[in-house]
């Protein structure tokens, strides 16, 4: 209902002027009946005839004279157009009215009178320039809507522009992995291949949706760390946590990929036993809670800081883009260990 009003808005205020306009003319007629023994039905076609010339001179003004006007910008020529027409069927009116009126036998003397002209043409001239402003309202309408269509996508085209970002780094890492175990020929090279190729099924396709069920942002997170497990010959404990039911959850594609990267590339090596890393999602109701957790090397930089950096700047730009004012990111940087959690609010 709410987006009924919205769309139709400008025709609604179009409607409610002339129905308070309606209102205001037949309350004039029936205390001008009250006064004289007149036929309602003869009094509501004058009345009618009232706002037909009405409704005509501010409909020409509103769709011809008003938009010839904007197109030329030239006032001198707006009114000469203007006025012409108006003062035709200004005159027509004034004469169809004596003539219902009283059959033009001079008996109703307001009627020619100059005070019935003079507040004829003052009230239609009020009209005429209420509607023209109505107008105004509705190009302003307009104006504000393709304003708001040109900064969506402008919205639409930098959050692919972060995302875009993510696959190259995503595939540089894998790449350099799959390198190596063809390179030692490790016999989980064909393993390799097979869950690069469904990362990128879901990088490719899916991705490209506004938004995923969780189970699939799960399962490609899942089989990062699978790759992750074979380079480092599964030396590094790794635990994956999901708490709740993710089957009818649905989040912005990639959007944990960054901080899984930076726990592996920042917390986890070879040559450290002590290494490991923690994942962690939890669905409850509407809130998803994700938290990463990974232990420090000695030479690790810190996320903030370095190429990394900009991973972590961008995943925050999308944030704001995505969830604004629907998320909280809190980040722990301690001595030994480091831990990211996100907080979304999926309503």
């Amino acid at each position: 209902m709410q987006s009924f009003f919205y769309r139709n808005r400008v025709l609604l205020l179009h409607f409610s002027f002339w129905w308070v306009y309606l209102s205001f003319l037949l309350y004039q007629i029936s205390q001008f009946g009250q006064g004289h023994n007149h036929n309602w039905g003869h009094a509501l076609v004058f009345g009618g005839t009232q706002l037909f010339f009405t409704m005509l001179i501010a409909y020409l003004n509103y769709f011809l004279f008003l938009p010839r006007w904007l197109a030329h910008k030239s006032f001198g020529r707006y009114l000469l157009e203007f006025l012409i027409p108006f003062s035709i069927l200004v005159t027509t009116r004034v004469h169809l009215q004596r003539y219902l009126a009283d059959g033009y036998t001079y008996k109703e003397g307001f009627f020619y009178s100059t005070v019935f002209i003079v507040q004829i043409i003052a009230g239609t001239l009020f009209i005429v320039i209420f509607i023209g402003m109505l107008r105004f309202v509705k190009d302003w309408f307009v104006l504000e809507a393709k304003k708001k269509e040109v900064e969506n996508e402008r919205l639409i085209a930098e959050l692919n522009f972060l995302k875009a970002q993510i696959n190259p780094h995503f595939l540089f890492n894998t790449l350099n992995n799959l390198y190596y175990l063809a390179y030692t020929q490790s016999p989980n090279t064909t393993e390799v291949i097979e869950k690069l190729s469904q990362m990128m099924r879901y990088m490719i396709y899916d991705s490209n949706h506004d938004k995923v069920p969780l189970r699939k942002e799960i399962a490609y997170m899942q089989n990062y760390i699978s790759l992750e497990r074979l380079r480092l010959n599964d030396q590094i404990p790794i635990n994956f946590e999901i708490k709740g039911n993710p089957q009818e959850v649905l989040v912005v594609p990639l959007i944990f990929i960054t901080f899984l990267e930076n726990a592996f590339k920042h917390g986890v090596s070879n040559n450290n036993p002590g290494a490991w890393v923690n994942i962690y999602i939890e669905i409850k109701g509407q809130e998803c809670i994700y938290r990463v957790e990974n232990s420090k090397t000695t030479n690790s930089q810190l996320i903030s800081g370095g190429k990394s950096g900009i991973g972590l700047q961008n995943m925050k730009r999308r944030l704001e883009l995505s969830y604004p004012n629907q998320y909280k990111l809190q980040v722990k940087d301690q001595p030994e260990r480091y831990e990211v959690q996100l907080n979304l609010n999926l309503s």
